[in-house]
């Protein structure tokens, strides 16, 4: 058995430029419907609404964060009782950490949006008045 018998050496021959360059027997075709098919499946992350008007109700919004889905909070309920709305943040502020998520308020802290380890929320608006 010869030293050009192995496909290290013929890998770095042809780095080197030492050997012939591979003909087209030597690849081959892929078939990508497999992945296409996969791709159109279920997608990555949902987006979902949801209500809070007590503490009762974040245990469904933190499952949901968990799940790898971005929530948009309606919590604008919890405004007439300040310990229930502090509560309630400080909840879900501690599933976005626990996710290495991020949470923003929007629309004068009526809605809050979180999101999971994979998405990270800009503060920089894209248009409009400051």
């Amino acid at each position: 058995m010869t030293i050009d018998n192995f496909p290290m050496v013929k890998f770095l021959d042809t780095l080197l430029g030492k050997s012939t360059p591979s003909s087209e027997d030597d690849y081959m075709d892929l078939d990508l419907e497999a992945f296409e098919e996969a791709e159109a499946g279920a997608p990555a992350l949902f987006v979902k609404i949801a209500s809070v008007g007590d503490i009762k109700d974040s245990p469904r919004v933190k499952d949901e964060i968990y799940n790898g889905n971005i929530v948009i909070v309606d919590i604008a309920k919890l405004k007439a009782d300040k310990v229930m709305y502090e509560r309630v943040l400080k909840d879900l502020k501690e599933v976005a950490k626990d996710v290495n998520g991020d949470i923003i308020g929007l629309g004068d802290q009526r809605y809050v949006v979180i999101t999971p380890n994979s998405v990270k929320i800009s503060r920089d608006k894209i248009g409009g008045v400051s």
